[in-house]
């Protein structure tokens, strides 16, 4: 399966961005999907994650009640709502596909090739 991912940007503290991963080539629902990032001179985290069919979702702790993941089958899209974003947000956000939820990065077999949202103070 091939990802794109898209919406980042900048903003300010405080703001909101919505990022989107759209999937093709294989079907999507067959994959739990993933959203990591990874700012400069630190190793890619996890950030949330939504099993196949958007029945579970995880986060992590530095992003609970600031990020919604959700995801369309039909549109082939996962979704990352990002509010109320702080400077730390700072990363270039990866999606990742995998056969089942988890927080693990090596769980996942297909990877987007990241788009950078950047948080100004």
């Amino acid at each position: 399966v091939q990802l794109q991912a898209s919406g980042g940007g900048l903003v300010q503290a405080g703001g909101s961005l919505r990022l989107s991963c759209e999937a093709s080539g294989r079907t999507f629902s067959y994959y739990a999907m993933g959203w990591f990032r990874q700012a400069p001179g630190k190793e890619r985290e996890f950030v949330a994650g939504i099993s196949r069919y958007g029945s579970s979702t995880t986060y992590a702790d530095s992003v609970k009640g600031r990020f919604t993941i959700s995801r369309d089958n039909a549109k082939n899209t996962v979704y990352l709502q990002m509010n109320s974003l702080k400077p730390e947000d700072t990363a270039v956000y990866y999606c990742a596909a995998g056969a089942v939820l988890t927080d693990r990065a090596k769980s996942y077999d297909y990877w987007g090739q990241g788009t950078l949202v950047t948080v100004s103070s």
